[in-house]
């Protein structure tokens, strides 16, 4: 009988010894799925389980990776949304769940750079350094712990500046239809508005249009305190909802450091179109002019990451670029983002073929923080500005076509009297920047406060 070797016993505890420390300290075993089914941009795996906004990798026969994120799921199938290009897809092909979550990487590093929605360069300066990672959902904010909005910014516009003064802090929409000159109003406010950081997003739009945002509008003096985050329309819509929420990130971090940020988003109409997209694409109900219940809860998930921040005295002071198609103002998506934004400027397609820029539609446009951070007596001159306007624009037909009486009417001849003066306040020209101060003293100077603010000089 052959006797046990006390040698080999030994071997064998350390082997065991080995095995189960090795259990015990390594990664969790990946369940993965395959893929059995694509409509569209929308993929369906089964076999595995991960979260909503988790990132998967779906390998293809050939080896390749493919990003894509979970936006849903039903009974077994997971929903999938890939990332980027998903050409040599096959069936089958393996879904391996990564345990990981889509972050937003931040840091002054990205200081006059361009980047597409997942924070890679695409500006051709190299690689970027290692920052900070923050969730690219942001994290919920204290409505009570905000700073109130109490001080006033120059945009540089002059009928901004003057009858819809904005507050740092403030978000607002630039409704317009195409055409009308949005992107040059919007660039003027990236030029001349006082900001330490300038964050924009390019988000849905024509391609080209990047190049030249960052060329002409910004310039090399602009870019050296801006990041722009570019994702034109050929790019999936999770990239570009990616995108949007990338740039409020990059904001929120600035801020976070006491500084005061000007985010331009152009547009959050895209946003808005590429959720809807996504809410179809996983068979989600259409509500509201084909737009799903998902679309009008992500928007204020998205505007209200920007304002004030808490003690730190940092600010977001956001404008968000709405389209309204075929010019109308009541499109879901405009009426939607009226009811959540601090204000709205809209512009006139009317005023913009009569060659009036900035194409303002004073009338139709309003700032809800502007009594907030003016005197008195600004808002007195705003007034009497709007006053007069107001009645010209309502009595117009009857004074182009000549029917109306000069001395029927004592306020519409005096609206007549002052129309020269007041479109000529309107106008200005898009490389010439008007400050705060400057705007104000011409208003003043139309409307002082001894005249009883309807009387002009």
């Amino acid at each position: 009988m052959n006797q046990p070797n006390p040698q080999r016993g030994e071997i064998w505890a350390q082997r065991l010894r080995h095995l189960r420390s090795n259990l015990g300290s390594g990664s969790k075993l990946v369940l993965e799925g395959r893929l059995t089914r694509m409509v569209g941009l929308t993929l369906e795996a089964v076999g595995c389980r991960a979260a909503i906004g988790g990132q998967c990798d779906i390998i293809s026969s050939s080896g390749e990776k493919i990003e894509a994120e979970v936006v849903g799921f039903s009974g077994e199938s997971l929903y999938l949304m890939p990332t980027g290009d998903i050409r040599g897809l096959e069936q089958d092909a393996r879904v391996v769940p990564t345990g990981r979550s889509c972050e937003a990487v931040v840091g002054e590093h990205l200081l006059g750079r361009v980047v597409d929605g997942a924070g890679r360069p695409l500006d051709g300066k190299g690689p970027l350094p290692a920052g900070l990672h923050r969730p690219l959902t942001g994290k919920s904010f204290n409505p009570l712990a905000r700073t109130p909005i109490d001080q006033p910014l120059d945009v540089g516009v002059r009928a901004i500046n003057a009858l819809l003064s904005v507050g740092r802090g403030q978000r607002l929409g630039l409704f317009a239809g195409s055409g009308v000159g949005k992107s040059v109003l919007m660039g003027m406010m990236t030029r001349y508005t006082n900001a330490d950081v300038t964050v924009v997003a390019l988000i849905g739009e024509r391609g080209r249009e990047v190049k030249e945002f960052v060329q002409k509008i910004l310039g090399e003096k602009g870019m050296a305190r801006a990041v722009v985050v570019a994702v034109p329309a050929d790019n999936p819509p999770l990239r570009r909802i990616h995108g949007a929420m990338l740039a409020t990130s990059i904001a929120e971090h600035f801020r976070d450091q006491g500084k005061q940020v000007l985010l331009l988003m152009d547009s959050l109409t895209r946003f808005a179109q590429a959720q809807r997209e996504i809410g179809l694409a996983i068979h989600e109900p259409p509500a509201t002019k084909g737009y799903p219940p998902s679309v009008f809860a992500k928007m204020p998930q998205l505007v209200e990451r920007a304002g004030n921040g808490d003690k730190s005295g940092g600010s977001i002071t956001a404008f968000y670029t709405v389209l309204t198609e075929g010019d109308d103002q009541n499109d879901p998506i405009a009426d939607a983002a009226r009811a959540i934004l601090d204000g709205h400027i809209v512009l006139s397609r009317q005023l913009s073929d009569a060659g009036h820029y900035p194409a303002i539609d004073i009338e139709a446009s309003i700032s809800r923080a502007m009594n907030d951070v003016i005197t008195p007596e600004h808002l007195e001159a705003a007034r009497a500005f709007r006053h007069l306007y107001s009645v010209y624009r309502q009595n117009q037909d009857l004074i182009n076509i000549g029917a109306y009486e000069a001395g029927s009417d004592e306020m519409i001849d005096a609206a007549i009297d002052a129309m020269p003066s007041l479109e000529a306040f309107l106008r200005q020209d898009m490389f010439t920047p008007v400050e705060l101060s400057e705007s104000l003293e011409d208003l003043m100077s139309l409307f002082p406060p001894a005249t009883g603010n309807l009387q002009r000089v």
